[in-house]
């Protein structure tokens, strides 16, 4: 198999995101990615900081067009699908209980070599898209940057001036 990491290297700023977890942790992200891409390598892929590093993959960049993501936790990492509630499940690894959304649980590295993995993955990019279809083949960080607050003691001023 090529190792498409030299050819779609990880962002940079997603590698930093990824410093705060176990590197456990950071390598099954990272290996879950590379599985994804595998499958789908002109996928568009949507970077995200919040309470997680989620990774979003589809093919218009739109969320409601994203077949599967990758969240990270502390002590785990879920290969996610949007649709996965019907998805087939023959391996009996889709974990979930909401109306629509379903994942897989990977706690080790040795977890993401399980044979099955790709077939789901394959299976949502089935389900999501039309068979052909293309995505951008780009990585784009869509977190929230907060701007520094220049001088926070005028802003606590006009804020209690506003309250009065």
């Amino acid at each position: 198999m090529p190792n498409l990491t030299k050819r779609r290297p990880p962002d940079p700023q997603l590698l930093g995101f990824l410093e705060a977890y176990d590197r456990n942790i950071s390598e099954i992200a990272l290996a879950l990615r590379e599985m994804v891409l595998e499958e789908a390598p002109d996928a568009s892929e949507s970077i995200y900081q919040v309470y997680t590093v989620a990774i979003w993959f589809g093919y218009s960049g739109k969320m409601k067009d994203m077949f599967c993501y990758i969240t990270t936790s502390a002590g785990h990492v879920n290969l996610g699908f949007p649709r996965g509630a019907s998805l087939p499940d023959p391996n009996r690894v889709l974990e979930g209980n909401g109306k629509t959304m379903r994942h897989i649980k990977f706690r080790s590295p040795s977890d993401v070599e399980r044979p099955f993995v790709p077939r789901y993955i394959q299976a949502a990019m089935e389900q999501a898209a039309p068979a052909g279809a293309r995505g951008s083949g780009k990585s784009v960080v869509k977190s929230p940057v907060k701007s520094p607050v220049k001088n926070p003691a005028k802003n606590s001023v006009k804020r209690r001036r506003a309250v009065k």
